[in-house]
């Protein structure tokens, strides 16, 4: 949870030099100089401590994946979402969600497909088909919000220059991305695949009589080395098995398949065949055959 943060290159965008000395610019908004000063740090699925950070009323925004990801998959529990938007609300508390790597369970993300109501929306690099790019979106609420924070425009300067954003091709990559890959129609065609690659991946896990299980978050398949399903991040991060999951992601790279060396992940994307789908079945079971001494499959 952010009390705000921002950060950027120190140059004549966000100071000004007086006398010899750099000064920040009367009008720049939401500078943060330290950001364990100005965060509050919650487990995730944890209702009561969510309501104690918001309680003292000085959290200006929540920042949360709608699926915990970075960790590894880890599912909202039923209802928290509803209570995450209610705790928000009665503290006076923005909720942004950050759509990065959960768009790959819609083409408008979890936000649609699990009906949030957040006050801000943000996607990343996805979004121009990995090139450097970003987009956010905002409630008419909170855009009359900054408007009036931000007062006289004239005296206000707070802004994002365009050598890094806005050019040509990454304008031209998001249209591609946005007409071609984030529509129903692609994630209609692919779901299909990414849920027989979750089923073979929970067969082979039984096969070879592991304690693990798979997990799936739309086009998103991993399989995580611990029984039970993570409830937050601590527990994701204890469910990881470095030495094996390295194994197995070099074992099946020299078989010319790639498994995300992070949270054994592999998404589906609009190219990706049903024989995609077989052929990194077959590379990984010959990886746990190895692993397990057990015959492939």
């Amino acid at each position: 949870m952010f009390n705000g943060c921002y950060h950027g290159a120190v140059d004549d965008t966000f100071v000004v030099i007086e006398n010899g000395r750099p000064r920040n610019r009367p009008g720049l908004l939401g500078e943060v100089r330290d950001f364990t000063a100005m965060t509050k740090v919650i487990e995730w699925n944890h209702v009561e401590a969510l309501d104690q950070a918001l309680a003292p009323g000085d959290v200006a925004l929540v920042l949360a994946e709608p699926v915990m990801t970075n960790c590894g998959m880890v599912a909202p529990l039923p209802g928290y979402h509803a209570m995450l938007r209610a705790l928000t609300r009665k503290h006076g508390t923005l909720l942004a969600i950050d759509e990065t790597h959960t768009i790959s369970m819609d083409p408008s993300g979890c936000t649609r497909a699990l009906g949030l109501e957040p006050d801000f929306f943000v996607l990343g690099k996805h979004i121009a088909g990995g090139m450097p790019a970003a987009v956010y979106g905002l409630t008419e609420a909170v855009e009359a919000r900054i408007q009036d924070g931000m007062g006289d425009a004239a005296s206000v300067f707070s802004d994002i220059g365009t050598t890094l954003s806005g050019n040509a091709l990454q304008l031209a990559a998001m249209r591609a991305v946005l007409e071609e890959v984030l529509t129903d129609e692609v994630y209609a065609r692919a779901m299909p695949l990414a849920e027989r690659l979750e089923g073979e991946i929970s067969r082979l896990i039984a096969h070879h009589g592991l304690p693990w299980h798979a997990s799936r978050l739309g086009l998103r398949v991993e399989f995580v080395c611990a029984p039970d399903r993570p409830r937050n991040g601590s527990e994701a991060l204890l469910a990881a098995q470095n030495d094996i999951e390295r194994a197995l992601v070099l074992f099946c790279l020299n078989r010319g398949v790639v498994i995300t060396p992070y949270y054994n992940m592999m998404l589906v994307c609009p190219t990706t065949r049903s024989e995609d789908v077989d052929r990194l079945v077959r590379v990984l079971d010959e990886g746990l055959a190895a692993l397990t001494g057990r015959p492939a499959i």
